[in-house]
């Protein structure tokens, strides 16, 4: 599964990539993201993400280890992997987001590579295209509360 989600924002590039190039600032605009947690010391930087959503009256969760693999701030690019340390083959989660500075507004596209089967029959589709929407307004707002646009 492939989703892609881009957002503009009336802010400098720096700034809106300062919200996308850590893990641990998601849970403040995407609620998919309910506990992210940074891993001291950890080379490359490494989170452990809890991701959860409600369908209906269902409940479901996973636990990733995530890694920064790629870190550009000059060029505004950020790749977040699964890299799990049990020794066991996971399924690929890949989230990678790019912040290009476009005149007086900057423009975000992200993309999430999920190579697995947890909910399965387009549930995953349906929950991430809520939270992106939901989670674009809520970037905006955190954007907005900051007086350095």
């Amino acid at each position: 599964m492939d989703v892609h989600a881009s957002l503009d924002a009336e802010c400098g590039a720096d700034r809106l990539f300062s919200l996308v190039d850590d893990l641990g600032k998601y849970p403040a605009w995407i609620d998919l993201t309910h506990r992210v947690v940074a891993e001291d010391g950890s080379l490359p930087p490494a989170w452990q993400v809890e991701l959860r959503a409600r369908v209906g009256p269902l409940a479901r969760s996973k636990r990733l280890r995530m890694e920064r693999t790629v870190h550009q701030p000059e060029a505004h690019t950020v790749v977040f992997e699964r890299a799990e340390r049990d020794g066991k083959r996971h399924s690929p989660w890949v989230l990678s987001a790019v912040v290009s500075q476009q005149g007086d507004h900057s423009h975000l596209a992200m993309h999430l590579h999920y190579g697995g089967a947890l909910w399965t029959g387009g549930v995953l589709e349906r929950v991430l295209g809520d939270q992106i929407t939901n989670g674009q307004d809520r970037l905006q707002q955190l954007l907005n509360q900051s007086p350095t646009h």
